[in-house]
């Protein structure tokens, strides 16, 4: 599996909105794009996505821009990259809604890719975007001291 530049923008775009969104105040494409280097013409059609799905709300007029819909704690990793990328199982009969493989009995390599799936989700759903603006935060102190 290999997590496309659109789930891993959307992650940076909702990590950016989380940590500059003190008070209530929105935050812009154009400072999000600046300080995460990326075109703020690819964020804008990233966060209609994550508008439309509503994990985010948008603030029109000069001091427009976006904030979080719920709280950092209430987004998993997950939820994020299936909205983005689709399902991020290996395979497609192991995909939650699957349908049932001709094959599934005796095949032993089914088992191979549920267990990456499931590993995959043991990390992903169980990461939220609180965890990383805290290790967001710990990096950012961590740098401060490096020479």
């Amino acid at each position: 599996m290999k997590i496309s530049t659109k789930g891993r923008y959307a992650l940076r775009l909702m990590l950016d909105i989380a940590e500059h969104s003190e008070g209530n105040t929105p935050v812009s494409i154009k400072d999000i794009a600046k300080r995460q280097e990326i075109s703020d013409k690819y964020l804008e059609q990233i966060i209609s996505v994550l508008n439309k799905a509503g994990y985010v709300r948008s603030t029109r007029g000069p001091q427009g821009g976006y904030l979080l819909k719920k709280k950092p704690e209430e987004y998993t990793v997950g939820m994020i990259l299936r909205l983005t990328e689709g399902s991020l199982a290996p395979v497609a009969c192991v995909e939650d809604d699957a349908e049932p493989c001709e094959r599934m009995t005796g095949c032993a390599t089914v088992r191979v890719w549920q267990e990456i799936n499931d590993a995959v989700k043991a990390v992903v759903d169980n990461i939220t975007l609180a965890d990383l603006v805290q290790w967001q935060l710990e990096e950012n102190q961590t740098n401060d001291y490096c020479i």
